[in-house]
């Protein structure tokens, strides 16, 4: 099963849907225009049901094949929205909207997705219900969690889900994918340490709070190094560090600093976090300071099911030939986790070349990889749920 002849003739049409939504990028929940043109095409395919406002402004469609009599549901999945980044493609169809883009891929995802859908609705050549998802707000904002605790899952029924990102680097029509861990735990905090300011002149009247965040940071690196079993994944970056003065001879009455957290196993995930907290408090006592860890949970480890991940690899395998089914974790998070969190399924790379990381400005989708990733969706429903 090569990529399908469908997806050739189709490729035209999927990539001026994948330019318009490149054109008209939207960031996080506000993707109105981009969730209405996909609720739009959905029902020009002649889907059994289009839903929208899931999860704010997610859209669900719902395609029933030419029988249902195991009654199996299979959910897809593609993501939205943009970045809050200023474009330096060059391409005819840059974004129109001034410090947003697709820096990501998520506009070859949706339009993909699309794609099969419209496949999936004019031929129905399989045996359940395939349910295509197209969610808001994954950079960043939770979109799929806010997606599952509408009620999606139960909602539509859907018993397996399955998701697919571009990823530079591997050629383009090829697939990556590992059982377990696939992307981290992303979680940031924010550290406010208090302090006696005064005139640099006379440090020894002051408790300096500077000197006091450098310890903090130093001393945060020893988290990886010293306290995680060294064959466990763990990065602790702390990213931003301002202080309540800008002049050269002022020592800060308080100094604020953020940064995140990335881990691949949840009960490294709760060391980090109580060991933070002890070098952060512990540290600007030994200075004599005040210091407070505010942390946050984000989005939790992308977690392929291991059954799930052959499932995947197979239509993959199918579809191009060429697979790497132990492919690197990324330290990188994904929010298609929470929709793993609740039902079995498995996330993908397909290649998009040579090209630019995701999220930098020069970044761009390669339209060749549209028929690959198409076909591999298409294939996900005509594979795990055969015509009777």
């Amino acid at each position: 099963m090569p990529p399908k002849n469908r997806f050739a003739e189709l490729l035209p049409e999927i990539t001026a849907w994948r330019r318009d939504f490149h054109e008209n990028p939207e960031l996080l929940f506000e993707v109105h225009r981009t969730a209405g043109k996909v609720a739009e095409l959905l029902r020009g395919f002649g889907c059994d049901e289009v839903v929208e406002g899931i999860g704010r402004t997610g859209v669900v469609g719902v395609i029933r094949g030419r029988t249902d009599s195991t009654g199996r549901v299979i959910g897809l999945r593609a993501d939205m929205d943009a970045l809050p980044i200023i474009e330096q493609t060059g391409v005819e169809y840059a974004s129109k909207t001034p410090g947003k883009m697709h820096a990501c891929g998520h506009d070859g995802h949706t339009a993909m997705l699309l794609g099969a859908a419209k496949y999936l609705a004019e031929t129905r050549n399989f045996d359940g219900t395939a349910v295509v998802i197209f969610q808001p707000a994954e950079e960043g904002g939770g979109g799929g969690r806010e997606m599952c605790a509408d009620g999606m899952m139960d909602r539509f029924g859907i018993q397996e889900v399955y998701g697919m990102h571009n990823m530079p680097g591997i050629p383009v029509g090829h697939f990556a994918i590992r059982p377990g861990a696939m992307m981290a735990a992303a979680d940031q905090f924010d550290i406010t340490v208090t302090g006696k300011g005064g005139h640099a002149a006379k440090p020894h009247d002051c408790i300096d709070t500077t000197v006091v965040a450098a310890h903090i940071i130093v001393a945060a690196q020893t988290i990886a190094s010293r306290t995680v079993d060294p064959l466990k994944q763990v990065v602790v970056s702390i990213c931003t560090v301002a202080t309540d003065s800008t002049a050269h001879n002022v020592i800060p009455q308080v100094v604020k600093m953020k940064g995140t957290v990335r881990t691949m196993d949840p009960a490294v995930q709760d060391q980090v976090e109580q060991r933070l907290k002890e070098i952060v408090e512990g540290t600007a006592l030994a200075l004599g300071a005040k210091a407070e860890l505010n942390y946050q949970r984000g989005y939790p480890v992308t977690m392929n099911t291991e059954e799930n991940t052959g499932f995947a690899a197979e239509v993959a395998q199918a579809v191009s030939g060429y697979v790497d089914t132990n492919t690197a974790p990324l330290m990188g998070a994904e929010d298609f986790s929470f929709m793993l969190n609740e039902r079995p399924g498995a996330y993908i790379f397909l290649g998009n070349g040579d090209t630019a990381m995701v999220h930098h400005p020069a970044y761009n989708f390669d339209d060749n990889a549209i028929p690959f990733g198409a076909s591999w969706y298409a294939g996900m429903v005509e594979t795990r749920m055969p015509a009777a």
